[in-house]
Order: structure tokens, then C-alpha cells, then sequence
């Protein structure tokens, strides 16, 4: 399995994906680089997924990932609830262009409606 490495030590990528993934699942959507919105789309696809589960053992290993108990809270109740007939696919990458101060290419994730 391959994965981006987003130029951080593995403790400093993991904390940043648990947080950005926390972030999507509370708003909706995050406007982040377009190589950190490919990573963290993986990731929030597999936290709705256990969501769509809805057993203990995946509310427990959602609790382990993401920062806030509220959200995953909302995650097994509301959210993965709206996407029970879809597989897969619960999030879409939106590309932007470049920033303006390092032309870094930017993008949008956002939850799918």
C-alpha cells in the first residue's frame, strides 16, 4: 500500500490527517493542498465506512481516530446514515489552482450530497 508522505515524520502526518479528517467530517468541506486533500479523502472515506457499520467495535475505532467525541457522534447518526446505498464515494476533490504565494496547487474536499 502506497501513501504520501507530505514531507513530515509519520507522527506529525498522522496527527495532521486526524485532524483534517475531524475537520471534514464536522464542516463539510476543507480547503487544503491538492496532495493533503488526496490523503485525507482516503482516510474519511474508511472513518464513513465504519460509520456505515454502526457496531461498537467501529464506533471505538473511530473514537480512536478522530479528535472529537461530538463528531463521531454525528458521523453514526447523521451522516453515514445518508450514504447506506452508496458504495464508495463520499467525498469529491474539487482542484483550485495555484496559491498565491507559492503557487502551491490547492483544492477543496468536500463531503458528497
Amino acid at each position: 500500500m502506497s501513501y504520501r508522505k507530505l514531507r513530515r515524520t509519520s507522527s506529525q502526518r498522522r496527527a495532521m490527517l486526524r485532524n483534517m479528517a475531524t475537520s471534514l467530517l464536522k464542516y463539510g468541506r476543507v480547503e487544503t493542498t491538492e496532495p493533503k486533500a488526496k490523503e485525507v479523502r482516503r482516510v474519511t472515506e474508511k472513518m464513513i465506512t465504519l460509520g456505515k457499520r454502526g457496531d461498537l467495535h467501529a464506533r471505538r475505532q473511530a473514537l480512536a481516530y478522530l479528535m472529537d467525541e461530538t463528531v463521531v457522534k454525528d458521523l453514526f447518526d447523521t451522516i453515514a446514515p445518508k450514504y447506506a446505498q452508496r458504495q464508495g464515494g463520499y467525498t469529491r476533490v474539487l482542484k483550485l489552482g495555484p496559491r498565491r504565494g507559492d503557487s502551491a496547487p490547492m483544492a477543496i474536499v468536500e463531503l458528497v450530497e
